[in-house]
């Protein structure tokens, strides 16, 4: 893992960060292979997926031990809707590779208590690494900007923002797109050993920018990052455009 507070590494496109990301990824289940993980969702993680598939059939990636929490679901969906963060993660990962009957693990929907996930990722030993995506608000999980954040798995409202950039698992349409879902909590997501972001394409430039140089605010949910202990964020060039260094 990590041993400094929070390391920055750019790379020249969006690819070569996924790549990274996974290799990452890789080198720490090699030497641990039952890692507790937090796994999200999102446009950029598809090429990130693509490379922990390609590392996985090459043998370079046990999974076989892993156990996997998502950081999100839709409320109101079930798990074989198209649109439903369960689809994604079967598309676009856990169809093409073999993990352990019963290692993927989704937040709680449709009024089912939110704090039993909590208890589950307790009783699993905690989060061992936690790998987040960046929304364009600022966003990690589904926790949105506010004046206050959740602590641990709750229910929360969607901005418009957020459903917006969503709207590709639904046809385009936003309308389409879930008023709520279920998040794991900041305190979750950031009590993981260690933390790892992803961030690509020079529309991220902005939200990168607030999120590793400016304060630390419940108004930019990822900036919380910069107080974690082992912490580390990949870039592609494009995303990093307004970082002075």
């Amino acid at each position: 893992m990590p041993e400094s507070r929070l390391q920055v590494v750019v790379h020249p496109t969006a690819r070569d960060a996924a790549r990274a990301v996974a290799q990452f990824l890789a080198r720490n289940l090699r030497a641990t292979p039952d890692l507790v993980l937090g796994l999200p969702t999102g446009r950029t993680m598809i090429p990130v997926y693509d490379e922990l598939t390609d590392l996985h059939r090459r043998g370079r990636l046990p999974l076989d031990r892993v156990t996997a929490f998502n950081l999100d679901e839709f409320d109101g969906l079930a798990p074989g809707d198209p649109g439903s963060f369960a689809a994604y993660m079967h598309t676009h990962f856990y169809r093409l590779v073999r993990m352990r009957r019963g290692g993927c693990r989704f937040p709680p929907v449709s009024g089912r208590d939110p704090s039993a996930y909590d208890q589950d990722i307790g009783r699993a030993g905690g989060l061992d690494l936690c790998l987040l995506g960046l929304g364009a608000n600022g966003h990690i999980g589904f926790n949105e900007p506010g004046p206050a954040l959740a602590a641990h798995t709750h229910r929360v409202r969607l901005q418009t923002a957020t459903r917006r950039a969503n709207a590709y698992l639904f046809g385009g349409r936003v309308s389409r797109v879930p008023t709520h879902a279920v998040s794991m909590g900041m305190a979750t997501m950031l009590q993981a050993r260690a933390v790892t972001l992803i961030a690509t394409g020079a529309g991220k430039a902005a939200i990168v920018r607030r999120t590793l140089t400016g304060p630390i605010t419940t108004r930019v949910p990822a900036s919380l990052i910069q107080s974690h202990p082992h912490a580390i964020v990949f870039l592609d060039k494009d995303a990093a455009s307004q970082l002075n260094n």
